[in-house]
């Protein structure tokens, strides 16, 4: 599959006129929670010519494309990577760490990796995983059956909590490393394996009653992390003069 895909990225960078300096898996395969008949989910940050930039005209900034044979494949322009960097966007950050990497062949993602190191906000990352921790929790895993899979979608946002508090650092995207903060809680620890290795298996997780151990935990840490979260001390975004040398240097150094 990993051929299909740089063939795909091939034929977006002729047809759009653009140069792909980074592509990724963003999923449940970079999660380390995927099945064989999962699907792939490919992002990549891409670069137009000069004279795309120099528009008075306010311009698409992101490339999408209709699920094809289980590839889902998008991307985002360069500049809207970097104004989505400066606020500690963690989707972007997450394409940053990801261990499936399709295509990197420019040194401007080295130093976003650096510059995300020294100085990211653990307050706007925080927010967005619990939001995301909580509408899945509200959504499926409330009563007496709740759909099993989900488990997956409220723990691991939960886990990137307990890792920004704990590691004070950016969280991994995999699943095995986040639940390693777990083994403290031994009996906690071994019901999620168990449920990670059936999801791995390919066993089609539906409705089953509701596990109180993972619900108590999860119940237990979006309390505490909503109320965590609000004495964390925020900090100024990166300055725009250092993206902005970074995005010419880009440009220079991809099309001369």
């Amino acid at each position: 599959m990993r051929e299909d895909i740089l063939e795909r990225l091939d034929e977006i960078e002729e047809k759009e006129q653009v140069k792909i300096l980074y592509a990724v898996e963003f999923g449940s395969r970079a999660w380390g929670l995927s099945s064989e008949d999962s699907d792939y989910d490919v992002r990549f940050i891409y670069l137009r010519p000069y004279q795309w930039y120099l528009s008075v005209d306010k311009k698409l900034d992101v490339l999408e494309y209709p699920i094809n044979q289980d590839l889902d494949i998008s991307g985002w322009d360069l500049k809207k990577a970097l104004q989505l960097f400066r606020k500690s966007n963690p989707s972007f950050l997450e394409w940053l760490s990801s261990p499936i990497i399709y295509l990197e062949n420019d040194s401007i993602i080295e130093e976003l990796r650096e510059l995300s190191r020294e100085k990211f906000s653990s307050k706007a990352i925080m927010y967005h995983y619990l939001h995301m921790a909580r509408g899945n929790y509200k959504k499926y895993l409330q009563g007496e059956e709740v759909s099993i899979k989900k488990y997956f979608y409220v723990l691991r946002p939960i886990l990137a909590c307990q890792w920004i508090e704990k590691k004070q650092s950016i969280p991994p995207m995999e699943f095995d490393k986040l639940l390693d903060l777990q083994h403290s809680n031994q009996s906690l620890y071994n019901e999620i394996q168990k449920l990670l290795a059936r999801k791995i298996s390919g066993e089609k997780l539906v409705i089953e009653d509701r596990i109180d151990i993972i619900n108590n935990f999860i119940e237990d840490k979006l309390h505490y992390y909503q109320e965590y979260v609000k004495g964390i001390k925020d900090i100024d975004s990166i300055d725009y003069d250092k993206l902005n040398q970074l995005f010419r240097a880009t440009l220079e150094e991809v099309w001369g």
